[in-house]
């Protein structure tokens, strides 16, 4: 039995931990084990556990090799607890299990988890202005007209319209391009593109569209520096100046410009800590709680790069840009510090790649109910990240053109539908341009005189007429 591939889709931590939990039961060696003096049958030790899983883990394209031992025994702490396992006395239940040789086994069946059960999400069609859309509240009825008097003319044209010999007249209102139409154009055709790269046929189980902001799509797309960093309008939503020096002096160490207090043994490691705390303590992780289940979903894509690339794209642009700026800082020294040679150990007991996706993957990602592969998920999440946030944190510019080209055309519409005779006067058509400009004969080349010469013809030699 292998460890398929988990596709984007909702509800797809739950099937991780049904695919994992079936795995684990199937394939985990069983053998018999003594514990004082008594025989134990088809059991296991923590530390054998802990061995399998953790190797099963990190051969998973569904979590990759960057699963820490630590990690594996953190979910078999979740196993315990949900039994999917116990001891060999029968106890489960807690927390409590330990990388230890501990006996446990597998109970007669251990419960998959059911698919949670959300309100369905009502369906927000977007519908695009239709310029003769009546406003609301009116109707053709209810057109106020002036009396006017019956004559025999007027007799005759009500006639010929109750017989169908002329149409009817009808009111035409005409709608106007708003900016509200422009967001709501924006926000339509960005979770359209999403939906499309996911492959769903919709996405209500996986965001609530509702929650969708499109002046933030507007604000990320538009507002940004020339490094491509969101830029705040609101200042007070920027990151501590503290924090932000903290990060410079990581990222361009060891040449800290800022810096003005001086150095000593460790002072990066503290520098380091301080950072670490602060977005520990975040009140929501930087890619929100609500949209945990479309990272996750994306996931599932990871197999094919460019495909997942696009998709955290969109998804990052549904952020906050508050909450966008601070995940482009934060990304960007994480790869620095990775890569800078001259930075110290930051930690003895973890390489620094391994120190950075475990200290701040909870904070980038992480669930508002507990999710029990969210620390998996998140790790395998900010290792994407590390690896490609130059292009996931850009713009994607075929979905900005397209949007653009969308409201251009919507424009244009609602500027035909306005003034007609000035938009056929700066924008013809071939129909028109013929009648203004009509195509006038063209003049026959002249005859060249050096034309009517005879050909050149190549030197023949003659027959010499000397004795």
């Amino acid at each position: 039995m292998e460890h398929r591939i988990v596709g984007p889709g909702p509800y797809r931590a739950t099937r991780l931990w049904n695919e994992t939990v079936e795995l684990f039961r199937a394939r985990m060696p069983l053998r018999k084990h003594r514990c004082r003096f008594k025989s134990y049958e088809h059991c296991f030790t923590a530390a054998e556990a802990v061995d399998w899983l953790h190797e099963l883990l990190r051969c998973s394209q569904n979590f990759g090799p960057e699963v820490t031992r630590k990690q594996t025994v953190q979910l078999l702490k979740k196993f315990l607890k949900n039994h999917v396992i116990e001891d060999i006395k029968g106890k489960w239940g807690q927390e409590d299990f330990e990388d230890n040789r501990h006996l446990y086994r597998f109970p007669p069946s251990s419960p998959l988890k059911p698919y949670p059960k959300k309100p369905p999400y009502q369906k927000d069609v977007i519908k695009f202005p239709e310029w003769n859309d009546p406003p609301p509240g009116t109707s053709q009825e209810n057109i106020p007209v002036r009396p006017v008097v019956m004559n025999s003319e007027m007799w005759y044209k009500r006639h010929s319209i109750a017989i169908g010999e002329v149409p009817a007249c009808r009111l035409v209102h005409r709608r106007q391009l708003t900016e509200a139409h422009v967001e709501e154009i924006w926000k339509s055709m960005t979770l359209s593109y999403l939906q499309k790269i996911l492959g769903l046929d919709s996405l209500e189980e996986v965001l609530d569209i509702k929650l969708v902001n499109s002046k933030f799509i507007i604000h990320n797309v538009y507002s940004v520096s020339k490094q491509g960093v969101v830029i705040l309008d609101d200042k007070s939503k920027e990151l501590p100046h503290w924090v932000l020096s903290a990060m410079k002096c990581l990222a361009n160490w060891p040449n800290c410009s800022d810096l003005k207090q001086p150095m000593y043994l460790g002072f990066e490691k503290d520098v380091f800590k301080t950072i670490a705390d602060y977005y520990g303590h975040l009140k929501e992780p930087l890619l929100t709680f609500h949209l945990f289940d479309a990272f996750v979903s994306v996931l599932g894509l990871l197999q094919k790069e460019k495909m997942a690339v696009e998709a955290f794209q969109i998804c990052c642009l549904l952020l906050p840009p508050e909450n966008r700026r601070k995940l482009q800082l934060l990304m960007r020294m994480m790869a620095r510090i990775c890569l800078n040679k001259e930075m110290p150990p930051l930690c003895d007991g973890f390489g620094t790649r391994t120190l950075m996706v475990q200290t701040f993957s909870r904070c980038i990602l992480c669930s508002k109910d507990e999710v029990d592969l969210d620390e998996l998920l998140a790790a395998r999440l900010v290792t994407f990240l590390m690896d490609n946030y130059q292009e996931i944190l850009k713009v994607p510019l075929a979905l900005q053109t397209s949007i653009e080209e969308r409201v251009a055309h919507l424009r244009r519409v609602q500027f035909q539908k306005s003034y007609p005779e000035v938009y056929q006067e700066r924008f013809p058509t071939p129909e028109s341009e013929a009648l203004l400009f009509p195509e006038k004969p063209k003049p026959k080349p002249q005859l060249l005189m050096w034309a009517l010469k005879k050909p050149f013809q190549p030197f023949q030699r003659t027959r010499s007429f000397r004795m």
